[in-house]
């Protein structure tokens, strides 16, 4: 067996809050309508994905096409929030 661990009092250091960019699952149920597009990758993006894809059991193109729409779904509530704040901006000029 190995050395019992020793937990000490040492300051934890700059900590970062990440916000939490994982989709709740209600959102996982249901598939969007699907739109057939011609794409091409790089080869490494493609064998980094079929790889990941492998390990975990699922199929590499449903793994980049999650990976864009949470890309899509942050920039657009980013996209979002900044027109919200240049349309108050604007108001308080008029005002």
């Amino acid at each position: 067996m190995s050395e019992k661990i020793r937990y000490t009092d040492e300051p934890l250091g700059d900590l970062e809050v990440v916000p939490d960019f994982l989709p709740r699952p209600e959102d996982l149920v249901f598939r969007d309508e699907g739109v057939k597009v011609t794409i091409a990758l790089s080869q490494r993006s493609v064998e980094f994905f079929k790889s990941e894809a492998q390990k975990h059991n699922t199929q590499y193109q449903r793994m980049i096409r999650r990976l864009l729409d949470a890309y899509a779904e942050l920039h657009s509530r980013r996209s979002l929030t900044a027109r919200s704040a240049r349309t108050r901006a604007r108001s308080a000029r008029a005002g």
